[in-house]
């Protein structure tokens, strides 16, 4: 590691292998970031390390964030091979879209345990370099869905709602260290996931209730991340953004999910 590395600052991103995370790991090295990434799915994660062919800058870490001894495996290699931990994206995350009596416990455990407590494992492993260093920043990937309820979402809205909390209460106690914690609220994005889960009445709808009468970009997504963990947000603290469109402010239900719901 060359003097010129050690002061270049290290970003991690979990769920970096596609989507979202992929994007915001995109935005972190097109502004002079070193970018780990961390993601359960090692098949697609070595793809995306060879797409971006970038060994030097990239390192790709196989790791399920909900697993304790995972999460502090895949740090310590982030730490060994970059020194450092400047900021954190808690990204990784998976859906149930059931009505509650369809729910299962195996399934909400599945959504909570890598939603939240993903969050909470990978901050509290990555808070001691991030420390080392004199702080840092930690953005935590929520939803729309965590600040407003909506139907087939028990699991994964409430497991948004908990991060939410979950980062004022890391900002509260974190901000005293120097390490700035604050949450994204996405609403709908155009995603994979969205593609696949979200049938044409839905979209439509979506279309209809959000002012900006369209869904979300992966780049708008992490541009605001990138805001959040700059310079020009250093007073930030312990916030939610909705990046949404005007989703969140229009607060109208989707007909469509109330349907499916019934049938």
């Amino acid at each position: 590691m060359t003097s010129e590395d050690i002061g270049t600052p290290v970003a991690v991103v979990t769920g970096g292998a596609r989507g979202i995370g992929l994007e915001i790991g995109r935005w972190f090295l097109a502004n002079g970031h070193r970018v780990a990434l961390i993601d359960i799915d090692g098949t697609t994660l070595t793809a995306t390390a060879t797409h971006l062919d970038n060994p030097a800058r990239v390192l790709p870490v196989h790791a399920d964030v909900a697993d304790p001894q995972q999460v502090q495996a895949a740090v310590e290699a982030v730490a060994r091979r970059f020194g450092r931990i400047d900021a954190l994206i808690n990204n990784a995350g998976v859906a149930v879209f059931k009505p509650i009596a369809e729910t299962s416990f195996a399934e909400w455990r599945q959504v909570m345990a890598t939603n939240l407590d993903g969050a909470f494992l990978c901050t509290q492993a990555c808070v001691p370099l991030m420390r080392q260093g004199g702080g840092g920043s930690v953005v935590n990937i929520a939803s729309i869905s965590g600040l407003r309820a909506s139907t087939l979402r028990v699991a994964y809205g409430t497991s948004k709602a908990a991060l939410i909390h979950l980062t004022r209460q890391q900002a509260v106690e974190l901000g005293t260290v120097g390490i700035r914690v604050n949450a994204i609220a996405p609403g709908p994005v155009e995603t994979e996931m969205a593609r696949q889960v979200h049938t044409a009445a839905i979209r439509a709808d979506y279309h209809d209730t959000i002012p900006l009468n369209r869904y979300g970009t992966t780049g708008e997504i992490a541009a605001a991340v990138g805001f959040l963990c700059s310079a020009a947000a250093s007073y930030v603290n312990g916030q939610v953004l909705a990046v949404d469109g005007g989703f969140d402010a229009a607060g109208v239900g989707l007909p469509a999910l109330r349907r499916d719901a019934l049938a």
